[in-house]
């Protein structure tokens, strides 16, 4: 099948769109350094091959048509595109990435991330962005692995290193109709032997079971939205960082676990550099706005 031949150029588009913005024939040739009568050629002849009436000029000024409105719109996407092509090759020249990956552990509350990524955003040149949750292991494995760019993870392995960033306080939380929501107190031996709701390690190797993870009868979910659908079904017990119970606004419907001691856990949350020597310059940035976050 014979491929598509455009009859108009990106230059003639240019044009327009340059007299439309300046106000006219005249103010766009001063802008873009060409003569009038070249602009004049060129959106004529723009017409001519489209066969559509783009322009009305009205004494000195040049004003869009309806179906010169429609056309303009298209152009702006379709120079867009080419501009952002140019600048990718650019960028690929000068050695920034096309996509940066993070990971992030799911405890990790990403405020202070976004906020990072939107003034990211104007310096991007394009570059993707990818983000993954994991858990665990599953944190650890992309750092060993080196599959991600950045990482923020709680602990990291062996011989590597982070720059802290803010601490993940978790609650041991039930349903209020749960029998450990009637209870004055409850110890943590007698914990073992209700049935707890775990986040599953997203690892290959999952980590051997903590003093976090001892009881016996466990229903393992991938999230803690999924943990906490099923604690406001009064199923079960979990331990779950506060930040997660104030965002999905559950404070009326889950309750807190009378633990007679270590009532609260923490861990803080770190961001690694994986392969620190090929940190390409927008993975650099990007580390350095999330750090800003946390002055």
């Amino acid at each position: 099948m014979p491929s598509y031949r455009p009859k108009t150029t990106i230059e003639q588009w240019r044009i327009l769109q340059a007299v439309v913005d300046f106000g006219g024939y005249a103010q766009a040739a001063t802008a873009l350094n060409k003569s009038q009568s070249s602009l004049n050629h060129a959106v004529t002849k723009l017409q001519s091959t489209l066969g559509v009436q783009l322009l009305e000029v009205k004494g000195r000024k040049a004003f869009l048509t309806d179906a010169g409105n429609v056309m303009l719109r298209r152009s702006r996407t379709l120079t867009q595109n080419i501009e952002d092509m140019e600048q990718l090759a650019d960028n690929m020249t000068m050695g920034w990435e096309t996509e940066i990956k993070i990971t992030t552990e799911i405890i990790y509350p990403k405020q202070k991330l976004y906020s990072a990524l939107e003034q990211f955003y104007p310096e991007s040149r394009g570059t993707r962005i990818r983000i993954t949750d994991q858990v665990i292991t599953g944190t650890n494995d992309s750092i060993l692995n080196k599959t991600a760019d950045l990482v923020i993870g709680a602990i990291p392995p062996e011989g590597y290193y982070g720059d802290r960033l803010e601490q993940v306080n978790f609650v041991c939380y039930c349903g209020k109709g749960h029998k450990l929501a009637s209870r004055k107190q409850v110890s943590l031996n007698e914990l073992e032997h209700e049935l707890q709701i775990v986040i599953s390690d997203t690892g290959k190797t999952p980590q051997a079971d903590t003093n976090w993870l001892k009881a016996e009868q466990r229903w393992t979910v991938t999230n803690f939205y999924h943990a906490i659908d099923l604690l406001k079904r009064n199923q079960g017990f979990c331990w779950i960082p506060t930040h997660f119970i104030k965002a999905t606004g559950v404070q009326h419907e889950l309750v807190e676990v009378p633990l007679t001691t270590q009532k609260t856990r923490s861990i803080i949350t770190q961001l690694i550099i994986p392969d620190p020597i090929k940190l390409g310059p927008g993975a650099t940035l990007l580390k350095n706005l999330i750090l800003e976050q946390y002055k």
